[in-house]
């Protein structure tokens, strides 16, 4: 009776950690530039002494959806999304570079091209970008950051640099804790030639709402079937002590 009881247990607190994987899925449903993750759940035997007699359910997420989200044009000029399978390059919290596809940017109090949560915009040269004081930025399709310096007529036009964007394979990157894809041990990726940009639209998270409150619904009655079994369990277990004693 203990293997049923161990089995609806692993499996209602796995139901929970599923949940959450959903939830926080949703709730970053309106986010610029946010990838979904899976999870999924399998069967795992205890490993220890004796027989592996005694099987557990464990959930995992076994990695994000890539796919894109829908452009919104916001007409901003500092505004970008990444068009087919290219990121941003950004310089992380803990100053490794970083990426994502969120192109809401705009420029700091030090000059320095940022992301909306603050993070340095890296370069062609791998530093973070600079723009100097200007009358208008735009932004190409290459990712090139042309200016038109402050005091200059309208056919002055100065480049300042180029946003550096590369194309991973799909094994290469993976979410960190922080929300950012990340390479193995942090090792930069070269900058792809051929990623662009359109600038003034922002893509969308890639987030299907109707989806993942599905899979909450029926994680939900999961969690239920498992609490009926443990509650069964448990009565079956009564019973059988009772018959017991009265032997």
């Amino acid at each position: 009776m203990d293997k049923v009881l161990y089995v609806a247990m692993t499996g209602a607190r796995e139901n929970m950690y599923a949940q959450q994987a959903h939830a926080n899925n949703l709730a970053n449903a309106t986010t610029t530039g946010f990838k979904s993750d899976f999870e999924q759940a399998r069967a795992m035997r205890v490993l220890g002494e004796g027989f592996e007699s005694r099987v557990y359910s464990m959930s995992e997420r076994p990695g994000t959806d890539m796919d894109s989200g829908t452009l919104m044009q916001t007409g901003r000029d500092l505004d970008v999304a990444v068009e087919g399978d290219g990121w941003i390059a950004i310089q992380g919290p803990d100053g490794n570079e970083v990426y994502t596809r969120n192109g809401s940017l705009q420029i700091n109090a030090a000059n320095q091209l940022v992301t909306g949560s603050g993070l340095p915009v890296i370069g062609a040269g791998g530093i973070p970008i600079v723009i100097p004081p200007a009358e208008s930025i735009t932004i190409g399709n290459d990712g090139t950051i042309t200016i038109r310096p402050l005091g200059e007529n309208a056919v002055e036009i100065a480049l300042v640099d180029q946003i550096k964007l590369v194309q991973p394979e799909n094994d290469q990157l993976f979410k960190g804790r922080d929300g950012f894809m990340h390479t193995d041990n942090d090792v930069p990726l070269p900058q792809a030639l051929n990623a662009q940009l359109r600038a003034g639209y922002l893509e969308a998270s890639n987030v299907n709402a109707i989806s993942e409150l599905t899979a909450m619904i029926g994680l939900q009655r999961q969690f239920e079937m498992q609490v009926k079994m443990m509650k069964t369990a448990e009565e079956i277990s009564t019973s059988a002590s009772e018959i017991l004693s009265l032997s």
